[in-house]
């Protein structure tokens, strides 16, 4: 949409008259720095997040936030035309999707580079990443305190063994986050052992897939499901809240850092990057460079219980400290992203709805 400025300088150009530079129309002469942010976060303490860069910069942000198939679908149809200057994504496979789709364009930028570990952006094909990760999040288990021996889960690896028979409970496997770990696994094990994993899985089920991941912790706390899998910023914002309900699902409910014995736990990010046509490239870049700051990174951290990417930043998040450390597993998000494929084929295969 245009600016009110924009569109007055578009009706004196029709007319063909001249605009003076002087101070009684400062307005005219110099409109402001815009940014057009297309988003898939939708979360609400991001508001302080995005004022924030308005105050450090001058740059206005104009949003639109949808999920990301829908975002995704609207930067297609806009194709050339798009306004869009910034694309933010929540999952590898997500950003994967938007790159092969050629919504990115590769930028440079040595803020980016330093302070964005390599294996949380995408790879530099030598021209510059596409996109860079700004918030992380570790796939865990939850599981039922009152009935499940933390030993016998920990590691993705055995809750798909005969022993864990009518236990397990996830959302369902074709979501991202599923897609994302078992792209990951494919990465590590291969195919052949991936599709067992999927297959055990599927048999050990103690209901069809169904709901979001906090239903899945929920669903542990009623007696629904034995084990679940969730992203950790679930579990964390239920351990922030005061409403009795959630407390009383977390005093239920126990933590598991899966595979710390072996490849360590599976991490996912929310990321983004420049638009293929972004009209504002030089604010894009700016903003990009201004979520890996320390501030932004805090906000990350703080608002919505993930951990910063950048590793120097220390969280004051009093959840967040009491998950504890872990050892993360160390596989190029890029990877993760682009082995989707292969992991809906073997989901497909072994019926994991």
């Amino acid at each position: 949409m245009l600016s009110t400025k924009k569109s007055l300088l578009a009706i004196v150009s029709t007319l063909g008259l001249s605009v003076g530079l002087t101070a009684a129309a400062p307005a005219l002469s110099q409109p402001s720095q815009v940014l057009n942010l297309y988003s898939a976060r939708h979360y609400q303490t991001d508001e302080a997040l995005y004022a924030e860069f308005t105050k450090q910069t001058g740059i206005k942000i104009n949003r639109i936030e949808a999920d990301d198939n829908a975002l995704l679908e609207r930067l297609r149809s806009e194709g050339k035309n798009s306004p869009a200057d910034v694309i933010l994504m929540v999952d590898a496979a997500r950003l994967w999707r938007a790159e092969i789709d050629g919504l990115f364009q590769p930028i440079q930028s040595k803020v980016l580079d330093t302070r964005i570990p390599k294996n949380f952006r995408s790879n530099d094909i030598g021209q510059g990443s596409q996109w860079f990760g700004f918030s992380s999040r570790a796939r865990v288990i939850v599981y039922d305190k009152a009935s499940i021996n933390p030993k016998t889960i920990d590691t993705y690896e055995k809750l798909a063994e005969p022993a864990n028979k009518g236990k397990v409970c996830t959302r369902s496997g074709s979501h991202p986050y599923m897609l994302s770990l078992i792209g990951a696994m494919y990465e590590l094990q291969g195919e052949a052992k991936t599709e067992a994993w999927a297959k055990g899985m599927v048999a050990n089920m103690a209901r069809a897939p169904k709901g979001g991941d906090t239903d899945q912790i929920r669903a542990v706390a009623s007696g629904e499901c034995g084990v679940v899998l969730t992203n950790s910023y679930y579990l964390a914002r239920l351990m922030r809240s005061t409403k009795p309900a959630d407390m009383q699902v977390v005093a239920k409910v126990g933590l598991i850092w899966p595979n710390q014995n072996g490849s360590g736990t599976h991490m996912n990010i929310s990321g983004g990057g420049v638009a293929s046509n972004a009209p504002n490239k030089a604010a894009a870049i700016k903003f990009l460079e201004y979520l890996a700051s320390d501030s932004a990174q805090q906000y990350f951290a703080n608002g919505n219980n993930e951990w910063p990417i950048v590793k120097s930043v220390k969280t004051s998040n009093e959840a967040l400290n009491k998950l504890g450390s872990f050892k993360q597993e160390n596989v190029s998000i890029a990877s993760i992203g682009k082995n989707q494929i292969h992991a809906q084929k073997i989901l497909d295969r072994v019926s994991y709805k």
